[in-house]
């Protein structure tokens, strides 16, 4: 039986610009626009605004959070994410004890392994020794 005409092949050629991501950064005048847009909203508005700007609603009340605590300056953070609560000594710290752990739990199996060669063979001596006599 002849095998059926195959599809032509078509082949998709993926757009680079859509492959890419990012984290979206706005500026301070930007997330003042935002806040005063959502502070002129009315009942029920506000959704329709975040969604035409394609922003969340956590976003909006992290801006006006930091609004409120210091300002327009507060707002011109660019450092995403929570500040690092360790300092680079003490993650470097945590590492090297993490490492000394593990090295040392090594040397233990190493120091069971030799023990348990050595009571292997004193064993074996004292077989080989009774039977000889």
């Amino acid at each position: 039986m002849p095998k059926p005409p195959s599809l032509p092949d078509s082949q998709v050629v993926p757009d680079p610009a859509l492959e890419k991501r990012f984290r979206r950064s706005f500026t301070t005048e930007y997330k003042l626009s935002i806040l005063a847009k959502a502070d002129a909203c009315q009942r029920g508005k506000l959704g329709a605004l975040l969604r035409q700007e394609k922003l969340y609603s956590n976003q909006l009340q992290q801006w006006r959070r930091e609004f409120a605590e210091g300002g327009v300056e507060a707002l011109s953070k660019t450092a995403p994410g929570p500040a690092s609560a360790r300092t680079p000594e003490q993650r470097r710290i945590a590492q090297l004890e993490k490492e000394n752990l593990r090295l040392n739990r090594k040397l233990q199996m190493a120091e069971d392994c030799l023990a348990l060669q050595k009571k292997a063979l004193s064993m074996l001596d004292r077989a080989n020794s009774g039977s000889d006599a």
